[in-house]
């Protein structure tokens, strides 16, 4: 007869906190905006890429035309709001804002590019415009709240091997 020992240890959960303007990309965003807020964190890649290559940054309608959603107008676009997007430039800031067609469905984002890093903002607002300002102070002012990823205990696990 042998004997089996089990021992538990506990890891920190590491989380982050989400403010109360932002949303949580998990819990706040129904799956279609989940969708939308996916594929503009994976066409970020191809943006940054592209800008380093060709000095400048991609139109919408080549990310369209190369394939990438949520740019591409395509049975899967239409079932996540049908948005129509444009690149915005201001003396800060650039972003692609795509508007919502059925804000039912999925509200407007925005995916705002600071240098190498990126945000990804929502705006359920029906109709929602195009912002002319684009510091985060003016978009959580004029309805935009932020996505936040929280990455905790319930998402990822960590095993050791």
């Amino acid at each position: 007869v042998y004997k089996r020992q089990v021992v538990w240890r506990a890891e920190p959960e590491q989380s982050v906190a989400i403010a109360a303007d932002q949303f949580d990309a998990r819990r706040d965003l129904n799956a279609a905006e989940q969708g939308i807020h996916t594929d503009l964190l994976v066409a970020l890649d191809e943006i940054h890429l592209y800008r380093e290559e060709a000095q400048a940054l991609p139109e919408p309608q080549f990310l369209a035309e190369e394939g990438f959603p949520p740019f591409i107008a395509d049975a899967s676009a239409a079932n996540r709001g049908g948005h129509a997007w444009q690149l915005l430039q201001t003396d800060t800031h650039v972003a692609y804002f795509g508007r919502s067609a059925a804000e039912a469905v999925a509200g407007s984002f925005l995916l705002r590019l600071d240098g190498d890093n990126a945000s990804v903002w929502l705006n359920r607002a029906a109709q929602a415009e195009a912002p002319n300002d684009l510091r985060e102070q003016v978009l959580a002012d004029t309805g935009w709240r932020q996505v936040a990823s929280q990455f905790d205990a319930g998402v990822t696990r960590q095993h050791r091997h």
